[in-house]
């Protein structure tokens, strides 16, 4: 039987591989066009990174938190949107890997393996962002049916994917406790894909609104039970912020691998910028903070991959913690490496020719989606302070 470090060796191998052939010589020109990177998607979904979180009964690896983190990890290397575009898929079946009924999961999870389709996940929109509870989309129960009607905003595969899992309100009444979760798919009549945004980095991963005008869903693509989404949506993002943090480290570390190896090159005043103490204290408090950011992120993995899903368990053990911990600490960590790269490269890291400027404005999303760093921290302080709680 394979052991834990074969496989990692196994699946970063692969992913690197893939990474090198496949994303990185597309990523500064998709970044320039904002072209989505289908035939380099289709590439990762036939070698099974769309399958990450199914079961091995669908050629999956069984909901592996810390597998899909190294995945992510090593796509973001070399190219950030192509690495966000699996993520966001992952974060899409989240919920129903957590709360769904056999059949949707029979449903979705064939789909993902026998079509290689995209998923997506839909909770924030335009006045419910950090505030997601505040949400106003709405699902009127008629029969055996609901009719949505509202917009959901900042949706990461919006229109490449083929279902959206959306967050809504099906008691209006209610905050948190007003809220369910349903299955879209995507052909769905009354369903629009809005404006994609013209964002600063992840260019090539596309970000839209989606328009839900009376759209008609079976009450079978019901996620869990009616007025219960709030957990299912808050365990989701305590299972992706690891991820997140992954995609930090991913970026980071290309980052500093790129900056190595420009110092090496460099000559100034007679001597290699490598040779630069001041260059050299740069490049080991980066590759310091990777480090740290790392071991944090799979520690969280690790947990999480005792299939701890359910947000008061997560909380009791301090996962829920730990999960806003890794994405808030990676997150500003690989805002601090790419920025210190684009440093060290001088005048050349600031024009498009060199990487490291878009491997900065790709950093910076890390530290705003999937709850701002600020709200990470306010996560993060509740869980400490919970102890003095009467």
């Amino acid at each position: 039987m394979i052991n834990q470090n074969e496989k990692e060796n196994l699946i970063r191998g692969i992913a690197r591989k893939l990474a090198i052939e496949h994303a990185l010589p597309i990523a500064a020109e998709i970044d320039k066009t904002s072209e989505f990177p289908w035939e380099t998607i289709k590439v990762f979904g036939e070698n099974g990174f769309l399958s990450v979180l199914l079961p091995e009964s669908y050629g999956g690896m069984d909901g592996d938190i810390t597998a899909l983190c190294w995945i992510i990890e090593e796509i973001g290397r070399v190219c950030g949107s192509s690495s966000l575009t699996v993520l966001a898929h992952s974060v899409g079946l989240m919920p129903i890997m957590i709360a769904g009924s056999d059949e949707l999961k029979e449903r979705v999870y064939k789909e993902v393996a026998e079509k290689k389709s995209l998923a997506a996940f839909a909770l924030t929109e335009a006045s419910a962002g950090s505030d997601a509870a505040a949400m106003s989309t709405v699902a009127e129960k008629k029969g055996d049916y609901y009719i949505i009607n509202g917009t959901k905003t900042f949706i990461t595969n919006g229109g490449v994917a083929e279902f959206y899992t959306i967050f809504l309100k099906t008691d209006p009444s209610e905050r948190t406790k007003g809220i369910s979760c349903v299955l879209i798919e995507k052909d769905r009549e009354g369903l629009i894909i809005g404006k994609r945004e013209d964002k600063m980095g992840m260019r090539a991963s596309p970000t839209t609104s989606i328009i839900l005008d009376n759209v008609k869903v079976p009450v079978s693509n019901l996620v869990g039970k009616e007025n219960e989404g709030w957990p299912i949506a808050m365990s989701t993002l305590n299972l992706s912020r690891p991820a997140i943090g992954a995609l930090a480290i991913g970026i980071a570390q290309g980052a500093l691998d790129f900056a190595i190896d420009y110092a090496n090159e460099r000559v100034q005043f007679g001597q290699r910028l490598r040779d630069f103490q001041g260059i050299q204290f740069m490049l080991a408090d980066m590759a310091s903070y990777i480090e740290a950011a790392r071991a944090l992120v799979y520690h969280t993995s690790a947990l999480l991959d005792q299939k701890i899903y359910e947000r008061d368990k997560m909380s009791a053990i301090g996962v829920e913690k730990l999960s806003a911990m890794s994405k808030c600490f990676a997150s500003d960590m690989a805002m601090r490496v790419t920025i210190d790269a684009v440093q060290i490269l001088g005048g050349y890291g600031y024009i498009r020719d060199f990487p490291v400027e878009r491997m900065m404005r790709d950093a910076k999303v890390t530290q705003i989606f999937e709850g701002s760093n600020q709200v990470q921290r306010i996560v993060i302080a509740r869980s400490l302070m919970r102890r003095f709680s009467t």
